[in-house]
Formats: structure tokens, C-alpha cells, sequence
């Protein structure tokens, strides 16, 4: 339950703290690396609540549905805010399961910079890589922490190759443990040549260097500096003329090599034994941006791009990234990009062209709330009942009504047929998934004319799954499923054909003529292409765009019944009539003509490949193996490592339903799997689900 409750002022900084110590920041990661547990370690830490809950009891502070608590995992990111050493922080904590990479989408879309967490025993695992290049793709700089350094078969050197290796980074290490396992001794302060060690409360103290660990503390501070002079030109010249550079230069060179991802400082710790926060922390103010480190966005205003001013007083520019629902109305979760909000103003929603009246304000840690009047340039902020909020919306001011980037999610893969329970019901259910629809970009919901079901899309059976659930209990609503569907495509069988659409209607009065003629052929690359070299006016100019419209809905629906991918289609040639040709004609004629094209190229079927991961004990290998191979699994590679394996296999999405479930029983609980999606291949129409 969501609750307006004052906070407590402990370790608080001025709320008019000047931007340059903010930072706004998630953590990511694979699922079961630690992030949540990471995360109420620095709630602790830095004095936002006064006892740590845990992730496998049920009480941490940042997993706030029911669902979260009783599975023990994060679906939905969730925000909070703290201080350390006079630095204000906005911290995310995100899901690490695929089927919300929504969540982490978004996130990644509005925070100024990441810690990455990996697990110091697994390393770098299959959604690691995914939630690292999300962030490269927004360029959010990042700094990494290998977590669980205090349990069996954690190795901090691997770690590290695997980071250089997998993610293709240029990992600094600044943190060092001193032993894993029931060995850790705490980490290398690197820049400082310094040991820090924690007790069993989690308590900080700071000790000199023992002989034996000198000579690798000063490898690694020599290392750092090596990097760090190649960030400016003073910095190179410094380095050459003293073979080393002092602990502030070493500092503003990271700084600057960090902001530019062009070096990932790492650290280390274990986050359930409280050791190696305070460091980490002092890594977030160290290297991770301000706001005004990123680089201002860029919106579109009146057709044309233009770089959106970042100051307080500045035209609001702000974005929609997250929306949810409770008892109490929605809260639309904003992130301010330039200009200010304030209670009870009205401010424009560029996205919708209407006005909007912000009521109340406020800044949210995880389910609490606490009001506040007005927020500004560089803050994360949550509004109650925006009307018509989305995700992805842009607010701006009328004068100024530019449009910032959207938030894109990804393609849903899966879909079940849903029913209420009971007839009446049917509003309810609907209303439910509605409101889950706006929160989660990633959910489709549509009805089937043909057969008159309703189906629900998804990323994933884990997705749909926690959606129903949440609908039954929040909507108190019964719902049944049917069998699962997935998103099917189809593509040409031959590299090119050519084909003509011919539309000639006469009803006695004005007819309806268009003649179109189209080139298709294969994408290496891409869903769809639209190129046109047509000479001389055989088709007017103006029924260009109708052509195109044309080409696009027979792309939404080929000659076996699912969209079309991989294909490029050219217009060649046509004919029009003085009188008889309009737009509609030039429609259903393109559309004619790339119907008639696909079906002479021989269609083929495509189904949802899916990049299967599973660890699991070593003795559980062959049946780990056995399991993936009856599902047509192809195994792509087995890693072993301390008493466990990773097999990693393609596996077609159809056959996976009911893994995760056959998985714990050949196991006795013990192993996982993940799952991302890697591509459509070929498949045979006669044994796909929806025929």
C-alpha cells in the first residue's frame, strides 16, 4: 500500500542543493546478482531507514508489491532518495529478470549514470549483457560492483576478465578484496593504499597496508594512473614527467574517462555482509554525472531538432518515464530535464496537445510519499493523477511545445487467451488489463475478431503471469487462460520477385482504377523497406504516399497471416486514370501487388528463437541438457565452475513453456534459467501453435 508519511530528517542535505551534488543513478544487473539487497545496504548506510530487511524474508524496503515480497524478486523498478557526505542521491533500483526489461528501459532512459552489479562467484551472466548494452545505448556512464565476495568460489580476477572480454569494457579496478569466500577480508582502498575491513555488524574500519598486500595495491594504483593520464593532455604530460600521477589528478582523469565510458572503475564488496558500501558510495559522488555532466537533450520543436536548455528558469522540458496505480489515483514519474514544476500549475503535454493541471507533487521513496511544492531542472519526480498520463509523454510549456524522445519497449513475444471467470465480469477484467496496459508499455492487449477471445501479449511467461495475478488480487476478479500464443512472422523463401496489384472498378458512374508493380525482395538486415524509381509521371506524385500506405498493411499481414519481416519492396511501375484514380484505388492496388509478390516468393514461417541460459548443479548437467534437447534446444556451449554449470542453448519459444517449472524438479529447486530473445527462424507452418 502507497502512504504520504513524513520522512525522517536524518543525513538530509539541503533540498536546494546545487546540481553539481545531485546524482541520479540505478542499479542493474542479472536477476539474483544483488541489487535490491545492494540497495537497502545504502538505505542503511546512509541513515534513510535504521534496520535492513532482506530479500528472501519478504521485508525489503525497495520490493514494495506483494508479488515482490512472496517470489522474493524485483518487477517493477522502484525509486527512493538519499544522502551521502552532502550529496543528494536519486537512486532506481530495477528488475533483473528479462520479462521486465521495460523497467529497466525506462530507467536507463531518464538517470544520469549505473552501477552495474555482478555476482563475484557467476561474473558476467546472460542479462548482464543485456541491461550494459541498454545503458550504452544511452550512453549512461557506469561503475561496477562484484557482489558476493564472500561466498564460495568468488573470484575477483575473473570477474574482471569477463568484464574486459563480455561487455568489451576497460574495467579500473579501485576496490580490491583482500581473499573471497570465508576468507574475505575486506577490499584495497587502490587510490588511497589503504585497507578497509568490516565486521560482523558491517562497521568500517580503516587500517594500514600489511606488507604482503603492498606490492598489488601499488600495481593498481600505478595501473589507474596509467589510464587516467590519457584523459587530457596535461594529465599525459604530468604522468610522463613523474611516471605517476597524484591521487586528485588520478581522480579528474577517471572522472572525465568515466563520463565518456571510455573506463569503468570496479569494486567489490558483499552487500548482504554490509562490506564494501561506504566505498562504493564515495564512488557514486566520485564518478558517476551530475545532471549537468550529460549532455543537454535534444527535442523536436516545430519539425527540427533543438538542444533543450537545462536551467531552472528555462521552458520546461520533462518526461513522462513511468506510470502506476494504487488506491489513492496513478502517479506519473517524471524526470526534468530543463524549466520547473510546481503544485497547481498548468503545463502543456506536447505528446497529447492539451493542457494539463499539475496537482500534487511529490518525491517518493520506494512506497512513501512526501509532498513537496515545486521541483526543478535535473530531479525525478512524481505527480498524482496526471490526466491521460503515459509513459513517454513529454511536458512542456504551450509557448515552447517541443517533444522529447519517446521510450520504446520492446516487441511482446507471448500472449495468452484470457476469460473472466464469470460473464459479469468481463468490464472488470478488462478494466484491470487496461490499467496495466498504460502502466507497462510492454503489454498488448487486443480481441480477436475471428474468434472472439482476448489476448494479452507479453515479454515472457513470468511477465503475463505476475499481470493476471495482480489483476485477480488488485480487481478482485477470477481470470482464465487458454493455450499460450507466440508472435509468429513470415519473410520471402526467394531472393526477389516482381509482381503487379491492378485495381479496375466501373459501377456506371466514377470508377476506381490503379495499376501499381513492385520489386521484392530480401532484407540482410531490417524489418521492412520502402524505396520507389518510378520515372516519366506514370503514377502522379500525390498517390505516392497511398502506394506506400498500401505496401505497409499488406506488410502487417502476408499470405500465412503473420507480419512480414526481412523485406524491401520496390515500386517499379503503374498507371492512372485522369478520372477514375484516387488514393484508396493506389491503397488497394499496392496492397494487391505485395500480396500477390509474396505469395509467389514461397513464404516462410518464423518463430521466436529464444537465448536460454540455465545454471544448475553439476550433477544435474545431463538432465539439464536432456530437458533442453527434448524442447529442439541446440546447445550452444556448457561452462563449468565450482560445483555448478551454465549450459546455453537456442530453444524455440513454443517449446519453453513449462521449463522453469520442469527445471525446479530436475533439480530439487536448485537451478535457474533465464531467457532472452535472439531471433525468428524458420519453422514448419504444420506443427506452429496457431494453426
Amino acid at each position: 500500500m502507497t502512504n504520504t508519511v513524513p520522512r525522517a530528517a536524518s543525513n538530509k542535505a539541503s533540498a536546494h542543493s546545487a546540481r553539481n551534488n545531485w546524482r541520479n543513478f540505478g542499479i542493474i544487473a542479472h536477476i539474483d546478482a544483488g541489487k535490491t539487497t545492494l540497495s537497502e545496504r545504502i538505505l542503511f548506510k546512509t541513515g534513510e531507514i535504521h534496520r535492513t530487511g532482506e530479500v528472501h524474508e519478504g521485508n525489503a524496503t525497495m520490493d514494495t508489491m506483494a508479488l515482490e515480497k512472496e517470489r522474493g524478486i524485483t518487477i517493477g523498478a522502484a525509486a527512493t532518495r538519499c544522502v551521502w557526505n552532502g550529496h543528494e542521491f536519486t537512486l532506481i533500483d530495477t528488475p533483473g529478470h528479462i520479462d521486465f526489461a521495460i523497467e529497466v528501459e525506462r530507467s536507463l532512459r531518464v538517470l544520469d549514470g549505473a552501477i552495474t552489479v555482478l555476482s563475484g562467484v557467476a561474473g558476467v551472466q546472460p542479462q548482464t549483457e543485456t541491461v550494459w548494452h541498454q545503458a550504452e545505448k544511452h550512453g549512461v556512464p557506469m561503475i561496477i560492483f562484484v557482489n558476493k565476495m564472500d561466498q564460495t568460489g568468488a573470484d575477483f580476477a575473473r570477474v574482471t576478465e569477463q568484464v574486459r572480454k563480455q561487455l568489451g569494457a576497460r574495467p579500473v579496478p579501485l576496490a580490491i578484496p583482500v581473499g573471497a569466500a570465508d576468507e574475505f577480508g575486506g577490499v584495497i582502498d587502490v587510490l588511497q593504499q589503504r585497507l578497509l575491513h568490516w565486521d560482523a555488524k558491517g562497521n568500517m574500519t580503516v587500517l594500514a597496508l600489511p606488507a604482503e598486500l603492498q606490492a598489488q595495491a601499488q600495481a593498481a594504483y600505478a595501473y589507474a594512473a596509467s589510464i587516467a593520464a590519457e584523459a587530457s593532455d596535461a594529465l599525459t604530460d604530468a604522468y610522463l614527467a613523474n611516471d605517476t600521477l597524484t591521487h586528485a589528478e588520478i581522480l579528474q582523469g577517471l572522472r572525465s574517462l568515466t563520463l565518456a565510458r571510455k573506463a569503468t572503475p570496479m569494486l567489490a564488496g558483499s552487500a548482504y555482509k554490509n562490506a564494501g558500501i561506504e566505498p562504493l558510495l564515495d564512488a557514486v559522488i566520485d564518478w558517476l554525472p551530475a545532471p549537468d555532466d550529460r549532455a543537454a537533450p535534444v527535442a523536436t520543436l516545430n519539425g527540427e531538432s533543438v538542444t533543450v536548455a537545462t536551467g531552472d528558469a528555462d521552458p520546461l522540458a520533462a518526461l513522462v518515464f513511468k506510470v502506476t496505480h494504487d488506491e489513492h489515483g496513478s502517479l506519473a514519474f517524471v524526470r526534468i530535464y530543463g524549466g520547473s514544476l510546481h503544485e497547481g500549475e498548468t503545463i502543456w503535454n506536447a505528446s497529447l496537445d492539451s493542457s494539463v493541471r499539475i496537482g500534487r507533487l511529490y518525491v517518493v521513496h520506494a512506497d512513501e510519499r512526501t509532498s513537496t511544492t515545486q521541483s526543478g531542472a535535473g530531479s525525478i519526480i512524481a505527480i498524482a493523477n496526471l490526466k491521460d498520463a503515459l509513459t513517454g509523454q513529454t511536458l512542456s510549456s504551450k509557448a515552447q511545445a517541443w517533444t522529447l524522445e519517446t521510450i520504446h519497449a520492446g516487441e511482446p513475444v507471448v500472449a495468452l487467451a484470457v476469460e473472466p471467470g464469470s460473464g459479469t465480469d468481463r468490464a472488470k477484467m478488462l478494466a484491470a488489463l487496461d490499467k496495466f496496459r498504460r502502466e507497462d508499455p510492454s503489454l498488448c492487449l487486443e480481441n480477436n475478431v475471428e474468434t472472439g477471445e482476448t489476448i494479452l501479449w507479453g515479454m515472457g511467461e513470468l511477465h503475463l503471469d505476475v499481470v493476471l495475478e495482480r489483476a485477480r488480487r488488485e480487481a478482485a476478479v477470477d481470470i482464465r487462460v487458454g493455450a499460450p500464443h507466440v508472435a509468429y512472422k513470415e519473410t520471402m523463401g526467394l531472393r526477389m520477385v516482381e509482381a503487379e496489384g491492378k485495381l479496375d472498378k466501373q459501377n456506371g458512374g466514377k470508377g476506381m482504377y490503379a495499376r501499381v508493380v513492385v520489386r521484392l525482395e530480401l532484407l540482410d538486415e531490417g524489418d521492412f523497406a520502402f524505396a520507389n524509381v518510378v520515372k516519366g509521371g506514370v503514377i502522379p506524385t500525390a498517390f505516392f504516399p497511398a502506394v506506400e500506405k498500401g505496401v505497409q498493411q499488406a506488410m502487417q499481414q502476408g499470405p500465412l497471416g503473420q507480419k512480414v519481416t526481412g523485406v524491401k519492396v520496390t515500386l517499379l511501375d503503374g498507371d492512372f486514370h485522369a478520372v477514375d484514380s484516387n488514393e484508396m484505388a493506389f491503397i488497394i492496388a499496392a496492397k494487391e501487388a505485395v500480396l500477390a509478390g509474396l505469395r509467389k516468393a514461397s513464404p516462410v514461417l518464423l518463430e521466436p528463437v529464444m537465448k536460454v541460459t540455465v545454471d544448475a548443479p553439476a550433477i544435474n548437467t545431463g538432465d539439464v541438457i536432456g530437458d533442453l534437447q527434448r524442447r529442439s534446444g541446440r546447445v550452444l556451449g556448457i561452462t563449468e565452475n565450482t560445483g555448478r554449470v551454465e549450459v546455453v542453448a537456442d530453444v524455440p519459444l513454443t517449446r519453453l513453456f513449462g521449463h522453469t517449472n520442469d527445471l525446479r524438479s530436475l533439480s530439487q529447486g536448485r537451478a535457474f534459467a533465464s531467457s532472452v530473445y535472439a531471433r525468428h527462424s524458420a519453422c514448419d507452418v504444420a506443427e506452429a501453435s496457431f494453426v
